[in-house]
């Protein structure tokens, strides 16, 4: 098992932050629209705070650059961050020109007020086909189903947006439900995962986590075992050290990376994010599929993708947070677990009864595999540093193509 020092804990737990305050960070390199990297590292906040015991955060973390936070685009001018060019081209995914399903859920805490039109903004500044309550694409609901929706909260919508946006950058041909839970205690959210199960969507992304506790093998048969659909969930933005429902043997564990332009022919390269959360659970039994001996439980991550803020993606909100609104940048390992659930619905609707989540594990070839970086400092390394093969912070790698998503 592997061991966190308690000073560099400490200094994690701390960097969350208290209640729902900003906290500034700065890592990473923005890359513009056409490319262009910042001559140094940009400021960012974690846009939800640390959350009190069985309570969970969102991952979303905006970057604070005034490229990145203008609320009006200059005539002709691209926002800021990468689009869903930029992600398609990365992973090597297909787009499309028509609405055609399967449905990816997102669920998040509170409501989204300006959802719709804030996805309608995205996908019209990048010429995305609409989605659109009235078209059927896109759906909104409360945590039971129903048009009941939660209270509104600021922090929270611009979580939805860039889960939103991220769908729809990954798989523009999907349908989309929005899935509001009452507040962002685990049995809430959790029980928005049942009812995303239960309204048909094959995949599944929850972009938010906590502390583990030992309650989490009860969520785990409450909430998040459900054969024969993708759950995904972030792996946290603290760097080494586990947290829950990443830790549950049930979902498929996301981690982060920096995203960089390269002259390669895939047109990019990618490294471990040092943010990015990895480690060994406390309480969660390790999945059969999973081989690695550095824990003796569940191992996070399983894969990855772009989270770096600096190496951020474009997204459109329009609820007014912290003084910022419209086009932002956003990174976090929230920005990834959407990617990924969008990733296996491209790649066809699972098999009753199978467990997505162990896809990855028979295709490792068909991942773009992270050899460099680290969020942290481990026993053994791997758990925390990039390398050939499995490592925590990226698990498997990162989307190539649809193989390694589909059963």
């Amino acid at each position: 098992m592997s061991r966190t020092p308690s000073r560099r804990l400490t200094r994690r737990l701390l960097a969350l932050g208290a209640g729902t305050g900003a906290t500034l960070l700065s890592i990473g390199v923005l890359a513009g629209p056409a490319g262009a990297a910042a001559a140094s590292p940009h400021s960012s906040h974690r846009v939800c705070g640390a959350p009190a015991t069985g309570y969970a955060a969102c991952h979303a973390i905006m970057l604070d650059s005034s490229a990145a936070t203008a609320n009006a685009l200059a005539p002709n001018a691209a926002p800021a961050g990468y689009g869903p060019a930029d992600i398609q081209k990365a992973y090597a995914l297909p787009g499309g020109t028509s609405i055609t399903g399967p449905t990816v859920a997102i669920v998040d805490a509170y409501d989204d007020p300006t959802a719709a039109a804030d996805l309608a903004t995205y996908r019209s500044q990048y010429g995305l086909p609409a989605c659109t309550v009235a078209n059927g694409c896109f759906t909104k609901v409360g945590q039971t189903g129903t048009s009941s929706l939660p209270a509104k909260n600021a922090s929270w919508a611009q979580e939805i947006s860039l889960d939103l946006d991220m769908v729809s950058a990954a798989c523009p041909t999907c349908k989309i439900l929005l899935v509001e839970t009452n507040s962002a205690a685990i049995g809430n959210l959790g029980a928005g995962v049942n009812t995303a199960v239960r309204l048909g969507a094959v995949a599944v992304s929850n972009s938010y986590g906590g502390a583990e506790s030992s309650s989490d093998t009860g969520y785990d048969t409450s909430y998040y075992n459900h054969p024969g659909v993708a759950i995904t969930v972030s792996s946290g933005d603290s760097g080494y050290g586990a947290q829950y429902p990443a830790a549950s043997r049930y979902v498929t564990a996301v981690g982060g990376t920096t995203l960089t332009r390269s002259s390669a022919a895939r047109g990019f390269t990618e490294s471990v994010w040092s943010g990015a959360g990895s480690g060994c659970s406390a309480y969660d039994a390790k999945p059969s599929w999973q081989k690695d001996t550095g824990c003796s439980r569940r191992t996070i991550a399983d894969v990855a993708a772009v989270a770096d803020p600096n190496t951020g993606v474009a997204v459109y909100d329009s609820t007014a947070y912290n003084g910022r609104s419209g086009w932002m940048v956003f990174g976090g390992t929230s920005a990834a677990s959407p990617i990924v659930a969008s990733v296996y619905a491209k790649a066809g609707t699972p098999s009753s009864g199978s467990y997505p989540a162990s896809f990855p594990y028979a295709h490792p070839g068909a991942l773009n595999d992270v050899t460099s970086g680290s969020n942290g400092s481990s026993s053994p390394a791997y758990l925390s540093t990039g390398g050939t093969g499995y490592d925590g912070p990226t698990g498997l790698g990162t989307p190539k193509g649809l193989t390694a998503f589909a059963g």
